[in-house]
């Protein structure tokens, strides 16, 4: 969430705690190929933001600040990947290509402004490689080199890229307005991401340099966010809100929306599904190795 375009850090954590408390998440998988949907379990209290691991046994998400991973096939207790210090995780997390290491965005206590750090996927002590905060996580490169995110350096939310090891960021953005949601491509040439630039919140793709920004979708009646690719590269899903809901820049929980898929080298998005959700929903990229199926957490207000 970034909160400079939604609510203040403060109402946050009321929401969020509000959200603990009073709604069930339903953690499912969507098979593109047929729309047949598939609940892996459901949880008493939230959690957000599902990743496949690359190979497929996993499905790691967060709640109340703390990582953790089911088995997609044979749920049964989740188990918690020790973040050591990181205890204020948000639902920007990514894994590696490798599946080695897991990336996480972290509310740092000093200033409770969100960083972003590395450890092994296993776990163990998170490492610092934004120092400026806020910055959102949202990609890793394939080959395993760069990191991807949203951050406020001057008052504008804009694309961001740092080494994964630590470096100098080098912003990718400039336009007006909110750019979130960067991810790469599996072929690592470009970078997807979403803008409020045109009125309205797009999907957009640029090459990873920050060339070549080029709008992908063009629908006046929905705002379309977080776009991730299929580990093909063939296809990419997104969730929509629909127009008057909220404002081009807000992405809020407790909301009617859709997960709509399009070709990766632009066309007509159809709907796959219609859900109660939003904010938390699929904020990360969950496609399974096989680029069939995705996974995805829906809501239920108790």
């Amino acid at each position: 969430m970034k909160t400079s375009c939604i609510v203040l850090l403060a109402a946050s954590a009321t929401l969020a705690s509000a959200q603990q408390r009073n709604v069930t998440s339903i953690l499912e998988v969507l098979d593109v190929t047929n729309g047949k949907r598939t609940v892996v379990k459901e949880f008493p209290y939230h959690i957000e933001a599902p990743n496949w691991t690359p190979d497929g046994q996993w499905l790691v998400y967060n709640s109340g600040g703390k990582l953790y991973k089911i088995s997609p096939e044979s749920p049964g207790e989740p188990k918690q990947i020790d973040t050591g210090f990181a205890t204020q995780c948000n639902n920007d997390h990514v894994i590696s290509a490798d599946g080695k290491h897991i990336a996480i965005s972290h509310g740092t206590k000093e200033d409770h402004r969100s960083r972003v750090y590395t450890l092994p996927i296993e776990g163990g002590t998170p490492r610092l490689i934004t120092p400026m905060g806020p910055s959102y996580l949202h990609g890793w490169s394939p080959d395993g080199k760069q990191l991807a995110y949203c951050a406020d350096r001057n008052g504008n939310y804009d694309v961001y890229v740092i080494p994964a090891e630590g470096g100098e960021e080098v912003r990718l953005t400039t336009a007006e307005g909110l750019d979130d949601g960067p991810e790469y491509s599996p072929c690592g040439e470009y970078i997807w991401f979403n803008s409020v630039r045109t009125g309205l919140m797009q999907v957009w793709r640029m090459k990873k340099d920050g060339s070549e920004q080029t709008q992908m979708t063009f629908d006046e009646t929905r705002n379309s966010w977080f776009p991730h690719v299929s580990p093909d590269g063939k296809s990419v899903i997104f969730i929509t809100y629909y127009k008057g809901d909220l404002e081009p820049g807000e992405h809020l929980p407790n909301k009617n929306v859709e997960l709509r898929l399009m070709p990766a080298s632009g066309g007509e998005p159809k709907t796959l599904v219609k859900l109660f959700g939003g904010q938390g929903t699929i904020n990360v990229n969950s496609w399974a190795p096989d680029s069939k199926r995705v996974a995805f957490i829906s809501y239920r207000l108790n």
